[in-house]
């Protein structure tokens, strides 16, 4: 899984030396009153620092450095969210909560200098001011792409704004001059629903189009804390996470659904449920015969969830569908049945416990009969040894009885 690695701790020297030139009392100040308008206390600021650097798997040393970052960098990084092929699904479960988050106090911090969804202005004046926010930050902007980009016949399946411009187009002008380039959802990541069979308009993802590096947070949709995480890390180091081998993120996609899901012991213990609502159902047993691909799916949901940590798709009662893996729409259907192609190993009925105690049972059994094949084979050493002292003695006797004679 695993692209690249970076030493956190030799970096240590350059991040304080970031945050000393590059920290404002002014926007640390406002930051706080952002936070305390939404609701929330420095306090749980603070705790909200202890998760993210936990996530981003940082050193505990890294805890008010994360802080101080998010709180007080000046200027703010620049993003330009462009929205191509897709529902705006990602946008929408990122910005869309009961209360606000965390998350939404620090993306407000950040200098958001275009947004389809967002933005009030539409039509040429929308164009006008995405022209003006490349030319004045340009080589320093973060690019956020959500949504996969028709390329065949020159991309003529999408066009977007006043003129007519195709996403093709699009995203070639306005990505050569951005720093960073973050794919947000599975569309933008690897092309999504619209690159499912037969593809008719040739959708890919960014990285395919362009093949340069960019960072793919994925998902159908992503967790709003891998996005912040990210930017954090980007605002922190001024360079990208270490990245897997699909330019995800390893901090966020690093570990299998499978291996921390809460449903994980019910797997080794064999017990699945059969058919929606049966007693397996009701007992939140495993899965996985109702086709969850947690054991083929690399993401965070079991930590972090959805909806503020409320829940996530195998808590409320549905199989993962690897909706954060490339093609999964093709590679991972159908939804409701397992995988026969994965070779995943069905504990067989009790479970691992049950073949852990059948394997005992059969080494108790094995040893009971070695002790029982000892000890009649000693049995039957010992009685030819008698049999074979008394044919000695009374070879004995017959020699002394011919010499008296």
């Amino acid at each position: 899984m695993k692209k690249d690695t970076l030493d956190y701790q030799a970096l240590l020297p350059e991040v304080d030396e970031r945050l000393k030139n590059s920290c404002s009392k002014e926007q640390e100040q406002l930051f706080y009153n952002n936070l305390k308008e939404a609701g929330f206390t420095r306090r749980d600021f603070l705790k909200w620092t202890s998760m993210i650097t936990a996530a981003l798997t940082l050193p505990p040393i890294f805890e008010p450095r994360v802080a101080k970052a998010v709180a007080a960098i000046a200027p703010r990084p620049t993003v330009i969210w462009l929205h191509f092929a897709e529902c705006t699904g990602c946008t929408e479960s990122f910005l869309r909560t009961i209360n606000p988050s965390i998350e939404q106090v620090i993306f407000d911090t950040v200098n958001l200098a275009f947004h389809d969804t967002l933005m009030m202005a539409s039509g040429k004046r929308a164009e006008e001011a995405l022209d003006s926010a490349i030319a004045k930050y340009k080589g320093n902007y973060i690019l956020v792409v959500e949504g996969g980009i028709p390329t065949k016949d020159d991309g003529i399946y999408l066009r977007i704004g006043s003129n007519a411009e195709t996403g093709l187009h699009r995203l070639k002008r306005i990505s050569k001059d951005a720093k960073y380039i973050v794919n947000f959802g599975t569309c933008s990541s690897f092309g999504g629903v619209q690159a499912a069979y037969p593809n008719p308009t040739g959708a890919k993802g960014v990285h395919d189009i362009l093949g340069c590096e960019v960072v793919n947070v994925s998902g159908c949709p992503p967790n709003a804390v891998n996005m912040i995480g990210t930017l954090v890390h980007i605002l922190l180091f001024d360079r990208v996470p270490p990245l897997d081998l699909s330019y995800r993120p390893i901090w966020a996609y690093g570990g299998r659904i499978h291996d921390n899901c809460e449903r994980r012991a019910h797997f080794d213990a064999g017990e699945f449920v059969q058919e929606w609502g049966d007693e397996g159902a009701k007992k939140g047993w495993c899965l996985y015969k109702m086709g969850c691909k947690g054991p083929l799916t690399y993401n965070n949901c079991p930590r972090y969830r959805f909806n503020q940590g409320t829940n996530w798709p195998v808590g409320a009662g549905h199989g993962c569908i690897g909706c954060s893996e490339p093609n999964f729409w093709d590679t991972m259907a159908p939804f409701e049945e397992p995988n026969d192609k994965a070779g995943i190993r069905i504990p067989a009925f009790g479970g691992v416990e049950a073949t852990s105690d059948a394997i005992g049972e059969l080494v108790t059994g094995i040893t009971i009969g070695a002790v029982g094949v000892h000890a009649a084979g000693s049995i039957i050493k010992a009685k030819a040894e008698k049999k074979k002292k008394e044919e000695e003695k009374n070879k004995n006797d017959q020699n002394n009885t011919g010499e008296n004679k």
